[in-house]
């Protein structure tokens, strides 16, 4: 027989593991504290070469994705994360020099799931993430 606090633990919303990739430190930093305060296990990396390590060592959940990354650009990332196969990650876009409606149309076909142009509400990125829970 369960407790009461046995069943709140259980219907409680998991934690996500999400990466945040963006060279704008104080962006990444912020949606960061945002997510944690959501109770979301986050790792921020800052440039494109960091991404897919991450993906692997993390399995993540979601990946929050600037497309102008150093190294290696937003686009090619949605497409290697996506290659990979298997369980793959909600990819969420966020650009603030490819604003465009092709560039939102470009995301989706290189794998995003949602796209959002700088600066962008947090809270809709927490949004974007409550079905995952």
């Amino acid at each position: 027989m369960s407790s009461t606090g046995d069943r709140e633990r259980s219907q409680a919303p998991r934690a996500l593991h999400i990466i945040v990739a963006d060279d704008d430190r104080d962006a990444a930093l912020t949606l960061q504290m945002i997510l944690c305060d959501e109770g979301h296990d986050v790792r921020v990396v800052y440039s494109g070469r960091d991404v897919m390590k991450a993906v692997i060592e993390m399995s993540p959940d979601a990946v929050v994705l600037d497309i102008h990354l150093p190294e290696v650009s937003g686009w090619q990332l949605a497409q290697t994360i996506r290659a990979r196969g298997g369980r793959t990650p909600l990819i969420i876009g966020i650009s603030g020099v490819y604003t465009k409606g092709p560039d939102r149309a470009l995301a989706h076909m290189t794998g995003f799931d949602h796209y959002f142009v700088k600066p962008y509400p947090p809270a809709e990125v927490v949004k974007l993430l409550e079905p995952l829970l």
